[in-house]
């Protein structure tokens, strides 16, 4: 089971509300980053065995990030975690490497569900 996990996305707030969530439930945040370009970087340094990435961010985008992270590490283990349009962004997110996605905004259950499933993976 993979336990610990970096959080991407440029908004605190919701990286918070993740951390609060994951740390209750078990899991290690190991990093966190608010931009993509950070997000490769702090990946190359931590190694998190999963990361939840968000997708609109400034500079390098979460599906770019991603694809980036993914040219690092095969094994990368990633969720795409947005309010684009599910629809829209989700195919993408997978093609460039993302094993799943949470929809924002989020309940705790799916946040959890997700990554629960992710986490069986290792």
């Amino acid at each position: 089971m993979c336990q610990t996990v970096m959080l991407v996305d440029d908004e605190p707030i919701i990286r918070n509300i993740l951390r609060t969530i994951l740390e209750y439930d078990g899991y290690t945040v190991v990093a966190e980053a608010g931009q993509g370009d950070e997000a490769v970087e702090k990946y190359r340094q931590h190694r998190p065995e999963i990361t939840i990435m968000d997708h609109i961010m400034p500079g390098k985008n979460g599906i770019e990030a991603i694809r980036e992270i993914v040219d690092l590490d095969r094994d990368a283990k990633l969720i795409m975690c947005s309010a684009s349009c599910r629809g829209k962004i989700e195919k993408p997110a997978i093609m460039a490497g993302a094993l799943d996605f949470i929809p924002k905004p989020f309940t705790v259950k799916e946040v959890l569900e997700v990554v629960g499933r992710i986490s069986g993976m290792c």
